[in-house]
């Protein structure tokens, strides 16, 4: 369990990535460490933090998130999801959610994709 100061930096870490007013930035920020992660749902014993990835971006992807979804992909990746298996996800949903909802998915993969490619160009 975080003490009030850990949670609180780890809040303002969440609401640089998922801005929310300054008046409520900080309780914004709290509600989901506590309901999300670290403490909430993605700190659950049942699944990998890999797997759970996989199932954000779909749940993501359907519902047409695209905000949270670029946000997600690339933490994806660093959960040690493949560029592969982020794609095939995609193009599996457009037989669930629709071809529309993949053709934005797969847009939004690209980007995230090219942006990890042009910062480890930038960075080496």
């Amino acid at each position: 369990m975080a003490t009030k100061k850990e949670k609180l930096e780890f809040a303002r870490m969440i609401t640089t990535a998922l801005p929310a007013p300054e008046e409520i930035r900080d309780d914004w920020g709290c509600l989901i460490h506590d309901t999300v992660l670290p403490d909430g749902v993605w700190g659950r014993p049942g699944l990998p933090t890999r797997e759970r990835s996989l199932i954000t971006i779909a749940a993501l992807c359907v519902l047409y998130r695209p905000n949270e979804l670029k946000i997600h992909i690339g933490r994806g990746l660093d959960n040690g999801l493949t560029r592969t298996e982020i794609s095939e996800v995609i193009m599996h949903l457009a037989i669930y959610g629709g071809f529309p909802t993949s053709v934005e998915g797969m847009a939004i993969a690209r980007e995230v994709f090219d942006a990890r490619d042009a910062e480890e160009k930038g960075g080496s």
